[in-house]
């Protein structure tokens, strides 16, 4: 494992633990911000496996999918 799987790995779970509130909470930031957020990393995500860095991979995957969670409650309040 190179270094930098690892300083992705970690960020990118700091990232999806700072989300949790917000996931838990009543307030939801803007649809249009979090599909945007999703999108960039699931393209990050796939970048990192298609360069052998699956931890970075495995861990942007889940930061990505609690934005999109994010932008299905967001989309759920109206």
């Amino acid at each position: 494992m190179i270094w930098q799987d690892i300083v992705f790995a970690v960020g990118s779970w700091l990232l999806s633990l700072a989300l949790l509130p917000s996931v838990i909470g009543a307030h939801k930031p803007a649809r249009s911000s979090s599909l945007l957020t999703a999108t960039i990393l699931t393209v990050y995500a796939f970048t990192w496996w298609s360069q052998s860095m699956y931890a970075a991979a495995v861990s942007g995957s889940v930061t990505a999918a609690l934005w999109y969670v994010l932008a299905a409650q967001k989309a759920r309040q109206r």
